[in-house]
């Protein structure tokens, strides 16, 4: 009989474990799930690409590419 105690307490604290590692896990998943979109909201700036037309750079206006001197 004891035998059989042992193995339901061991079973219990088994499936405890597994919950655990279930939560965890989806607090993993939410937690990244949140970090991914607030970069995607704001992507990185990059910084090789001007802000202002530079002279001597095309640019377009109304479908035309003009240079600037």
């Amino acid at each position: 009989m004891a035998t059989r105690a042992r193995t339901t307490f061991q079973k219990r604290q088994k499936e405890m474990a597994r919950k655990d590692k279930q939560q965890r896990k989806a607090e993993r998943r939410e937690q990244r799930k949140l970090s991914r979109n607030v970069t995607d909201k704001f992507p990185p700036q990059d910084d090789t690409f001007p802000t202002e037309t530079e002279p001597g750079m095309a640019r377009v206006v109304s479908r035309h590419i003009t240079v600037e001197r």
